[in-house]
């Protein structure tokens, strides 16, 4: 019986792996535009994750935040199931963009642009525009 189970969750972690790259590669496809931005933003985020994680201008919190994002995006449970079109991606998007602007508040903007490995406008959209600095008033 355990065989059985283990054989079944090992099929199921590589037919999930599976369509990972398989999305990765399509999304390379894409013509530019909001499909390709979405298609892009996961593995963006990931790999952003990956090379923020030992920058000492990173607060720990924010570190937490962003392996909380990555952990979502890589748990096999989810809000709504990943087999559905379209909406599947879903809600691993909205949970990332939710942490990854929770963490952006205290990382330095040139840090997180400088681990961004896609195009930084989106980061920029995603973020709310470049940051200026603060008015004094006299």
């Amino acid at each position: 019986m355990w065989t059985q189970l283990g054989e079944a969750l090992a099929i199921a972690a590589v037919l999930i792996g599976l369509s990972w790259v398989a999305m990765v590669v399509l999304a390379k496809r894409l013509p530019p535009g909001l499909a390709r931005d979405l298609a892009a933003f996961l593995p963006a985020c990931v790999t952003a994750a990956r090379r923020l994680r030992s920058r000492p201008e990173v607060p720990r919190r924010a570190k937490v935040a962003l392996l909380i994002a990555v952990l979502w995006v890589l748990s096999p449970i989810d809000l709504i199931p990943e087999f559905l079109p379209v909406i599947g991606p879903l809600d691993d998007i909205v949970a990332v963009v939710l942490l990854l602007r929770y963490a952006a508040r205290s990382i330095p903007r040139p840090v997180l642009l400088e681990a961004w490995p896609e195009d930084p406008r989106l980061l920029e959209r995603l973020l709310g525009g470049p940051r200026s600095p603060a008015k004094k008033d006299d």
